[in-house]
């Protein structure tokens, strides 16, 4: 995996500790993050943010840093409170590997030459990194995609599970397409000196 990409996964919060170049699959799986993904457009939303000042003004107005401290603490806490973030999530999804818990899962929905006008890669198996509450909320790897350092990320959505794909991009660009923390609070606090001086 590209070290860009390991980078990026770093100052989004996630552990790279584990990956150690073996195989895309490997890799992967070792990938650890303990925080929600905000994408780049929630930053023009700020979900939940008015709500969190609202219920901590008192702090806000006399303690900004501990204010902030508590602020990360709940948006990027490990939990599933609906703000449009994704969570990475990963787990091996192979529907065309006989013998597999898998197999047979798509039968009668997609079949695989369906699947390889939009997916490259030699094997159809797959490894889910994210979900998201957006459309599309599954997201997805061919860990047979030719560049095992920087493959593509395809979406799907569970209504219409691997009936319906699209190409989002590269790893790297799809890691990319979130906010680190800093960033975050840096919005945030744009947004809330806003509130606050209204």
């Amino acid at each position: 995996m590209k070290q860009a990409i390991l980078a990026q996964i770093r100052r989004l919060g996630g552990n790279t500790d584990g990956v150690t170049g073996a195989s895309l699959q490997a890799d992967l799986a070792a990938i650890v993050f303990k925080n929600p993904l905000y994408p780049a457009a929630y930053l023009t939303e700020l979900t939940g943010v008015t709500e969190f000042w609202e219920q901590h003004q008192l702090l806000y107005r006399t303690a900004r840093p501990a204010f902030d401290q508590q602020l990360l603490a709940h948006f990027f806490a490990d939990q599933e409170l609906p703000y449009g973030q994704a969570f990475f999530r990963k787990f091996l999804f192979t529907p065309f590997k006989e013998g597999s818990p898998d197999y047979g899962e798509l039968e009668g929905l997609v079949t695989p030459d369906e699947i390889r006008q939009v997916v490259a890669g030699t094997d159809l198996d797959f490894m889910c990194i994210c979900y998201s509450y957006g459309f599309p909320d599954h997201y997805f790897v061919c860990l047979t995609d030719a560049d095992s350092e920087n493959p593509a990320v395809y979406g799907t959505d569970h209504e219409v599970f691997f009936s319906e794909i699209t190409k989002e991009g590269t790893l790297e660009e799809f890691f990319n397409g979130f906010v680190t923390p800093e960033d975050f609070l840096a919005a945030a606090t744009k947004h809330l000196e806003t509130q606050a001086a209204a």
